[in-house]
């Protein structure tokens, strides 16, 4: 095995370079994974754009590779074992609180790194904690006794593995918060690889009614979103959504409005509320926004909407999301449309930020190539 990790490390807002740490020891309640696939989404577009911190980071939180060494009291407590194909969630847990036990990690203190400065997420903690191996973004990542592992389930490629996450969210956002099942009318803004994953979950769900959103620049996005299940499209660039929502429902509006615009504003929000059912829709927005000038409060209250946010996804989730990579019912592939090596990370981030290679959606960098 190598003595030296290579990792691209964010060294300051769109700045990256290869920097060598050296192999970690492994306790026996720890293991190393070998990295295979570091998917890329649109968080880290906004973090390397605007990191949190100046610390050195090696971004990464979609990950997915080998068990490469384990120790024994590891393989006891986790059922992993060397060889071993796994996905990694980005929480690290303190396995002690409610939320820990309730499987919902993302609320656990120990990986909150907006509240906690010793908080350990893969991706955003400092490559300065030892033993420096936090994110995806390199060779081997370093996984302690409160990593949260999941089994890649056979015939599943580590690439489509690399889907994970975004299809969690999926599970997470549309079913669980948002109740979407069969014969929902859901409305989905934004067609990246969030939008494109809710566009599956919600079409496995039983939705009977799914419209998809976005600009004219995601044309070929949005053909895979028919393609995977989008009975409707409309490029608000050309036409005006909201009519021609009411148009398509009859004047009737959606069940529920998901927003995947990764903090467009406060128009996809308000495009939201407007295209709502009259009474008792549910809408599900991300937290991008520090500020909300005249928020429709009234418009809230009077159509009786449920508001939710979008705040990743639990351990149940995860395991339904291998599970549908794993079904085939869907041609994922379509998400997963490009690769790139380690020293191309700034092309691949900018690339999902549609700055850099055209039409990409779900990048998977390959930390080996």
């Amino acid at each position: 095995m190598v003595q030296q990790v290579l990792a691209a490390v964010r060294t300051g807002p769109s700045k990256t370079e290869i920097r060598e740490y050296p192999m970690p020891e492994i306790a026996d309640d720890a293991a190393l994974l070998k990295m295979e696939v570091a998917g890329i989404c649109g968080t880290d577009v906004k973090l390397y754009k605007t990191p949190p911190n100046d610390k050195p980071t090696i971004m990464g939180h979609e990950n997915i590779g080998y068990i490469a060494k384990a120790g024994r009291e590891f393989t006891r407590r986790k059922g992993f074992k060397e060889g071993d194909l796994v996905f990694v969630e980005h929480y690290v847990m303190c396995g002690k609180c409610e939320w820990c036990h309730k499987g919902e990690y993302r609320h656990c203190e120990n990986t909150n790194w907006r509240t906690n400065p010793d908080a350990i997420r893969y991706g955003y903690t400092s490559a300065e904690k030892a033993p420096h191996l936090w994110g995806g973004f390199a060779q081997y990542v370093y996984l302690p006794w409160n990593a949260v592992i999941h089994r890649v389930p056979a015939g599943v490629t580590p690439e489509l593995a690399g889907l994970v996450t975004p299809m969690a969210n999926g599970v997470e956002w549309s079913l669980f918060d948002c109740n979407v099942g069969y014969n929902s009318t859901v409305l989905i803004q934004g067609p990246g690889q969030q939008g494109l994953s809710q566009t599956v979950i919600c079409k496995q769900a039983g939705a009977s009614l799914i419209i998809v959103t976005g600009t004219s620049k995601d044309a070929a996005r949005l053909q895979v979103a028919k393609e995977l299940g989008a009975d409707y499209v409309i490029d608000v660039s050309v036409e005006n959504p909201i009519e021609r929502i009411m148009e398509i429902t009859g004047g009737r509006g959606v069940d529920i409005s998901l927003d995947c615009t990764a903090g467009a504003g406060t128009t996809p929000i308000l495009l939201g509320i407007e295209a709502l059912k009259r009474k008792a829709g549910t809408i599900l927005v991300q937290g991008e926004l520090k500020e909300f000038p005249n928020f429709p409060l009234e418009k809230m209250t009077v159509k009786a909407i449920t508001m939710k946010s979008a705040r990743g996804h639990s351990y149940r989730a995860c395991e339904l999301a291998l599970e549908q990579i794993a079904s085939n019912r869907f041609d994922l592939s379509k998400i997963t449309t490009h690769k790139f090596g380690l020293n191309e990370v700034d092309l691949a981030i900018r690339s999902v930020g549609n700055a850099g290679v055209p039409n990409v959606i779900h990048a998977s960098l390959m930390p080996w190539e």
